[in-house]
């Protein structure tokens, strides 16, 4: 769907992003990750022409973005910011129905879509529709910012560091439920991290940068085993590596017949979570549930097994 071809930013001398290029697929998800100023937010912006490309080209469904004027081409692009970038004085309604009035919906489909996506991120329309969002938590603000760029239906989304300012419990709560909508609305997403555990999380590819380069763009897996340079593999960071690899798979990938004392761990979880239940509850097995029963356990002996290759 994207395809950024010798991508370039120069500032006077100084060269920003350096012929970066990659495609991303359609209803994928893309993390770019790199150590600040590695140009990883310069290239997010040359996407929808906040920041235009000095040299190069950005395609999205084979059409150039310049082919089209650049207000034009982000009514089409959803674009999530570190800090939400709610306006204040606005209603949580009006905040998620901003680009749908700027395209000129009626008025009815778009309460239907603020309704809808409000319902989705788990704040109930009726309580918090009216509301200012200085009257929300940091968490609901940035729910209700993501809620906003999704508003128009669009069929790419740009985020830019969106859960940086979250707590780690509703960073996990937020990475979960932008995963769930992505899955149901089948949208491409590009999105910006310095956090290479939330990248491993919910990357379909990984783009690594460094001083404007592209040094690797492949899925979390290969990264992990096959990190092409020095500084790649230092991202990842050598002693993590096992927990890297268990936060690939899911635990209903690892179950196994029989039962197991205590409360049940999610099939839907990663087995970095299961390894970190069993750590904290001292047990040597969990059991595991789907739908509310219970499908089998998982065992330490597993997770240490599947911590020591690529699976």
């Amino acid at each position: 769907m994207i395809e950024i071809d010798a991508l370039t930013k120069t500032y006077l001398d100084t060269t920003v992003v350096d012929r970066v290029s990659m495609t991303v697929e359609d209803g994928s998800i893309a993390v770019v990750v790199g150590t600040s100023g590695s140009g990883k937010t310069t290239l997010l912006r040359m996407i929808n022409r906040l920041v235009e490309p000095t040299s190069g080209q950005v395609r999205i469904d084979g059409r150039d973005t310049r082919a089209m004027p650049a207000h034009q081409l982000r009514r089409q692009i959803g674009y999530a910011i570190q800090g939400h970038g709610l306006f204040p004085h606005r209603t949580v309604r009006q905040n998620v129905g901003t680009v749908p009035v700027l395209l000129g919906w009626e008025k009815r489909r778009i309460d239907a879509r603020v309704d809808e996506l409000l319902h989705l991120f788990g704040l109930d329309a009726a309580e918090f529709g009216d509301r200012l969002p200085a009257e929300l938590s940091g968490g609901q603000q940035q729910r209700v910012g993501v809620a906003r760029a999704l508003a128009a239906e669009p069929r790419l989304l740009l985020m830019d560091e969106p859960f940086g300012a979250l707590d780690p419990i509703i960073r996990a709560k937020a990475q979960e439920d932008l995963r769930d909508i992505q899955r149901r609305f089948g949208t491409t997403i590009v999105l910006v991290t310095h956090d290479m555990d939330e990248a491993i999380r919910l990357g379909d590819r990984i783009a690594v940068m460094d001083a404007g380069k592209l040094l690797q763009f492949a899925p979390p897996a290969e990264i992990i085993a096959h990190p092409n340079s020095g500084f790649v593999s230092e991202l990842i960071g050598a002693g993590d590596r096992p927990f890297r690899l268990l936060s690939l798979v899911e635990v209903g990938q690892a179950v196994e017949p029989g039962e197991a004392p205590g409360i049940p761990i999610n099939a839907g979880r990663t087995l970095r979570d299961a390894f970190a239940e069993c750590l904290w509850s001292g047990r040597d097995a969990l059991p595991v549930e789907a739908e509310g029963h219970i499908i089998g356990r998982v065992t330490m002996a597993e997770l240490a097994r599947r911590a020591g290759r690529p699976q």
